[in-house]
């Protein structure tokens, strides 16, 4: 595959082939395939969509918000976008690093940026809706039963959060969705400090932006000491209970969300492990939780 990606780069109209240099394959993420390389003296990712995305990202909406975030430097520099494909070309940035989800001073700057793009209230027309892709990547086993023998009751559990979720106060407005740690690139700023970039919008649309949260906790694997202290880093005037209430409802459809996605991509053959099981955990745990505190707030069960 990597033989073939200076033609590729050479389709995108970015340059010629033979300009390219240094191509090396980075990290396999969990949507794609990146490569950096050098050309016209600079540095560039080319970011390839993996198996199965084409069924999973609608880039044309990912392409609407490159365009909206583009005049406020908050993500890379985006070169080129193919709305059809989902290939990118951004620039490198260099000396930087992902958050460190086990070092709470970089996560406490991660949830001020968050809370900082969060109080710009932006817009996009189309949504990202938990209920609907929870169905959809479900739809996507093409009939294959879940890995879990107890998929519908928990399922069914998750389900049943929507009516406090849908009760509760929220502002909608463009949100990350995911928000995880490694999404946020670390870079040390020319005056001192650090500076946050917070890359990676494939997900993104209009949400409610608390949800936002419960995604950064399900990707670090946070227990609940943890979750909590996130938490209260974001709301750094103190966390109203019911808003509380409303995360850890997130927490737990997020997890079976994603669950759902690792199970799809699963069927193409991609694995992957504890991540995988953690997720299906949190929609079990933190429905728990969430009918746990519901009683010791309002007396009474969640029915």
């Amino acid at each position: 595959m990597t033989s073939s990606i200076p033609q590729l780069i050479e389709s995108c109209g970015f340059c010629r082939a033979g300009e390219v240099e240094g191509l090396q394959k980075m990290k396999t993420g969990m949507t794609n395939r990146s490569y950096s390389f050098f050309a016209r003296g600079g540095q560039y990712i080319i970011r390839v969509p993996g198996e199965g995305t084409e069924q999973m990202i609608k880039r044309a909406q990912e392409h609407a918000v490159y365009n909206v975030i583009a005049p406020l430097g908050i993500s890379e520099e985006v070169h080129y976008f193919d709305p059809m494909s989902g290939i990118k070309i951004s620039s490198y940035l260099k000396g930087t690093h992902t958050c460190h989800s086990d070092d709470w001073e970089e996560v406490a700057l991660c949830m001020s940026a968050l809370r900082s793009f969060h109080g710009r209230k932006l817009r996009v027309e189309h949504s990202f809706d938990l209920w609907e892709r929870i169905d959809f990547y479900e739809s996507l086993w093409n009939g294959e039963k879940s890995l879990y023998v107890d998929y519908r009751q928990t399922k069914e559990t998750v389900l049943s959060l929507r009516r406090f979720i849908d009760a509760q106060p929220k502002t909608l407005q463009l949100c990350h969705i995911d928000s995880i740690p490694d999404n946020f690139l670390f870079s040390e700023s020319p005056c001192g400090g650090k500076t946050i970039k917070l890359i990676d919008w494939e997900y993104s649309g209009t949400q409610d932006p608390h949800l936002d949260i419960a995604m950064f906790i399900v990707y670090a694997m946070y227990d609940r000491a943890q979750a909590d202290r996130l938490i209260d880093l974001y709301f750094t005037e103190g966390c109203d209970e019911a808003v509380r209430l409303k995360i850890y409802c997130y927490i737990a459809v997020s997890g079976l969300l994603w669950s759902n996605w690792c199970e799809f991509k699963h069927h193409c053959g991609i694995d992957f492990g504890e991540y995988a099981l953690r997720q299906y955990d949190y929609a079990k745990e933190y429905s728990s939780i969430f009918f746990d505190e519901y009683r010791k707030r309002f007396g009474a069960a969640y029915v």
